[in-house]
C-alpha cells in the first residue's frame, strides 16, 4: 500500500482478533499504530506481537461507550504521536439476546458502544484531522446491517446499519477537509462469536475445528470464512493513498454472501 509509511494510525479494540490483525497489518506498512483497548493487557500483547514483528505500536487503554473516556484516548494519541492520520473504528460488541427478548438494558448496551461510541471517537478524531490537513477514517460494520438474514440480534444489526449510514454522512460532511469516511462490512469471519459456533460444531459432531468450519463454510460461495488478515487487508487499502478517490462506501468483505 502507498502512503501509510511513517502514517500514524489508531486502532480501536485492537487487543485482540480483527483489530489485532489490522494493528500488525498496518504496522508492517509502515505505519506507528495507537494500540487502544478497554483490556490493558491485551492491548499490551498486540503491542508486544507488533514489536516481534519489527513494526512500531503503542497501547492506549478507554472505554469504547464513556465519551470522556474516548475523548481522554484520543488526547493522550495526539500528545505521544502529535497527530492523528488514520482512524480505525474497530471496536464494538456483539448482541446476546433473540428479537423477543431484548430488554431496554440490552439495547442500550450494544448501540451505547457500536453506534454511540463508533460516532463519538469519529468526531472526536475528526475535528483534529480538519485542523491537520485530512486524514483517513475506516469503521468496521457488517453484513449485518445490510440486512444478512443469518443475523440472530436485532441490535447489533441496527447498530452496524447505523455504522453505515453514518460513514455516507460523515463522508460528505469531511469531504471539504481533505478527510476519507469508509466502512468495512465483513461476513463470518474466524474470531470471536464465529468461532465459537465452530468449537460448539466440532465438540457436538466429534469432529476437527477446520472440519467444523469447512460444514459451516458450505453456504458463502467462496465456501471460504474471513480470516482475520482478509478484514485488515481491507482496512490497509481504505486506510492508504491507494483509496484516495473512495470515501463513503460501506465495502462488503464475506466471499460473495452480499451483493449491496
Amino acid at each position: 500500500m502507498t502512503g501509510l509509511e511513517g502514517k500514524v494510525a489508531l486502532v480501536t479494540g485492537a487487543g485482540a482478533g480483527i483489530g489485532r490483525a489490522i494493528a500488525l497489518r498496518l504496522a508492517a506498512e509502515g505505519s506507528r499504530v495507537a494500540v487502544a483497548d478497554v483490556d490493558g493487557t491485551q492491548a499490551a500483547e498486540s503491542v508486544a506481537h507488533v514489536g516481534a514483528s519489527g513494526g512500531k505500536a503503542e497501547p492506549f487503554v478507554f472505554d469504547l461507550s464513556s465519551t470522556d473516556s474516548i475523548q481522554d484516548m484520543v488526547s493522550a494519541v495526539i500528545n505521544r504521536f502529535e497527530r492523528i492520520d488514520v482512524l480505525v473504528n474497530n471496536a464494538g460488541i456483539n448482541g446476546a439476546l433473540p428479537l423477543l427478548d431484548v430488554t431496554p438494558e440490552e439495547w442500550d448496551r450494544v448501540m451505547g458502544v457500536n453506534a454511540r461510541g463508533t460516532f463519538f471517537c469519529l468526531q472526536a478524531v475528526a475535528r483534529h484531522m480538519k485542523e491537520s490537513g485530512g486524514g483517513r477514517i475506516v469503521s468496521l460494520a457488517s453484513i449485518a446491517g445490510k440486512g444478512f438474514r443469518r443475523t440472530s440480534s436485532l441490535p447489533y444489526a441496527t447498530s452496524k446499519a447505523a455504522v453505515i449510514a453514518m460513514t455516507r454522512f460523515a463522508a460528505l460532511h469531511l469531504a471539504p477537509y481533505n478527510i476519507n469516511v469508509n466502512a468495512i462490512c465483513p461476513g463470518p469471519t474466524r474470531s470471536d462469536v464465529f468461532a465459537g459456533h465452530a468449537r460448539k460444531y466440532a465438540g457436538d459432531h466429534s469432529v476437527g475445528l477446520e472440519e467444523a468450519y469447512r460444514v459451516l463454510d458450505e453456504f458463502i460461495p467462496l465456501q471460504r470464512s474471513n480470516e482475520p488478515s482478509d478484514i485488515a487487508a481491507m482496512a490497509a487499502f481504505l486506510a492508504s493513498d491507494d483509496s484516495r478517490n473512495i470515501t463513503g462506501q460501506s465495502l462488503n468483505v464475506d466471499g460473495g454472501l452480499t451483493w449491496d
